[in-house]
């Protein structure tokens, strides 16, 4: 997909203001790096997450576009949370699950939408990952397409209600029958500690 039809524009032409929203989130203490393709973001990832560290993801539409979800839970390299919590009974050991997707080491992901000056918007129905994303996890890691940058935080919103939520309601309605529900948005400013949180952002449009 190369037109964000509901905002009327073309990916491309925002492509090129990655290099200012990388300068603007590491004034925010977030690193931020700037790949080409979803491959190259990939690897980039991959080059951040030691063998056997204990990693945990969603299952997000941009990890699973560049191949990095499947690499996580199936190469057998690395502690995927995900695996573990399925295998448990969430009736015995909800306590344990919860406490688990809280704080693991690497937690990775995407956004809704990043604004022009550097603020990260993360929308959820249970909050799950927010927690995670905001402070509990040990190093946070996203990938981020470039059809995903407005201008600001009311354009930020306006896309998780007119984009983002449209697509995950269809794709839980596929699931379960029913639609999803936005309940809980994050917006991350900056980061208190530096080196915690990176971005990669990728020129070409990945994900929703």
């Amino acid at each position: 997909m190369t037109i964000d039809e509901d905002f009327g524009r073309d990916a491309s032409d925002v492509a090129w203001r990655l290099d200012g929203v990388a300068t603007a989130l590491r004034s925010h203490n977030i690193d931020a790096i700037v790949v080409g393709m979803g491959n190259e973001a990939r690897r980039a990832v991959l080059r951040m997450i030691p063998a056997g560290a204990e990693v945990h993801s969603g299952k997000s539409k941009t990890l699973e576009e560049i191949g990095l979800y499947g690499e996580l839970m199936d190469s057998g390299r690395y502690d995927a949370l995900r695996l573990r919590i399925f295998a448990m009974d969430r009736a015995t050991q909800g306590r344990e699950i919860r406490k688990l997707v809280a704080a693991p080491d690497f937690v990775l992901g995407s956004v809704a939408a990043v604004t022009e000056d550097g603020a990260l918007v993360a929308a959820s129905a249970t909050g799950s990952q927010l927690g995670a994303y905001a402070a509990g996890a040990g190093r946070l890691i996203l990938v981020v397409g470039s059809q995903k940058i407005v201008p600001d935080l009311e354009t930020a919103l306006r896309r998780v209600g007119e984009v983002v939520l449209p697509w995950e309601s269809a794709r839980v309605r596929e699931r379960l029958g029913a639609d999803t529900v936005l309940e809980k948005i994050l917006v991350i400013y900056g980061e208190w500690q530096p080196g915690r949180t990176t971005v990669v952002l990728v020129r070409e449009p990945v994900g929703v």
